[in-house]
């Protein structure tokens, strides 16, 4: 996974019917074991994490922007 601060970071929730977390990458840390990521959560808390293989996806901070104000258009509409 490349990521960059300012990037967005979804991680699939392990239980089923658990909504998948959301947040942006703050700060990636190099390490001899390979990138973690220090990430703003949607609910306001930071951590570290690094992430297992397939358990995450990142979005461009370009693309995320998009997505949000395409999705807040679409809330003013209805």
């Amino acid at each position: 996974m490349l990521a960059k601060a300012g990037d967005r970071i979804v991680v699939d929730s392990q239980k089923v019917g658990q909504p998948a977390r959301e947040g942006d990458i703050l700060e990636v840390i190099e390490a001899t074991y390979g990138p973690h990521y220090r990430v703003r959560w949607d609910d306001g808390h930071e951590s570290d994490l690094r992430p297992a293989g397939g358990s995450a996806r990142t979005f461009p901070r370009v693309v995320a922007r998009k997505a949000k104000a395409g999705a807040a258009a679409t809330d003013r509409r209805n």
